[in-house]
């Protein structure tokens, strides 16, 4: 398998007053073209600072990462925005719908700050929503949703850019059991229809016997790396 992302040796620390805190210590992992890992452990033991670093919204205190073996130290605020918007889709907890916006709207959106025609943007749109079973519901407001169908136009969103990895970060948080399940079944089929890595947290261990890689998170250390047999 390609590599992906290469994370060597990141520390990120946090300043709380006079305390100083080790929220990443000592990281280095390698992530793989069209993997499905699972980042999980105690609350606090780093997952979505992880998520962030990986994800290049937060920079790290130290050490280097390497998106398709390009160095993103040395980018711009603005470079790295760019590179996000066309590389990494991101799937929030909150799910981050616009409450105005349909669900077929919301998942124009990326491609329209991209810069991408109205038509244009709406056609990719539809198709990556019937992708995700919601070919009915594509003029809805997201309040007139379930929890598990406003997750899905979020994964949809997180799609239509066609990015080479998709980070979510605690994905299934405020969704039962069972919508739970649905939505880590749907990531993993997009996984797999799409070719795109995913990377997602999670502290239930339920989920994570559809994950091909998993990795126990402890103290900002990785405690374990598996990989499903």
């Amino acid at each position: 398998m390609n590599t992906l992302i290469q994370l060597r040796n990141i520390r990120r620390r946090f300043q709380l007053g006079e305390t100083s805190i080790n929220a990443l210590d000592d990281i280095s992992l390698d992530i793989y073209e069209g993997e499905f890992l699972a980042a999980w452990g105690p609350s606090g033991s780093g997952k979505s600072t992880l998520m962030n670093i990986i994800g290049l919204i937060d920079a790290p205190t130290a050490g280097e990462i390497s998106f398709t073996g390009k160095n993103t130290r040395n980018l711009s605020d603005d470079e790295l925005t760019d590179f996000r918007g066309e590389h990494i889709g991101f799937v929030f907890q909150n799910f981050n719908l616009v409450p105005v916006l349909s669900a077929l709207e919301n998942v124009m959106l990326p491609l329209q700050i991209q810069g991408v025609a109205a038509h244009t943007a709406q056609e990719c749109a539809t198709a990556v929503l019937q992708d995700v079973g919601l070919e009915r519901f594509i003029h809805s407001l997201p309040d007139k949703l379930s929890g598990g169908q406003r997750q899905r136009v979020a994964i949809a969103r997180a799609l239509v850019v066609k990015p080479k990895l998709v980070i979510a970060d605690e994905p299934t948080a405020n969704l039962d059991s069972e919508n739970s399940r649905m939505v880590v079944e749907l990531m993993r089929k997009m996984n797999r229809s799409h070719n795109v890595t995913f990377v997602f947290t999670t502290h239930d261990p339920r989920l994570l016997e559809h994950v091909d890689r998993k990795i126990l998170l402890r103290d900002g250390k990785i405690e374990s790396d598996e990989v499903s047999a």
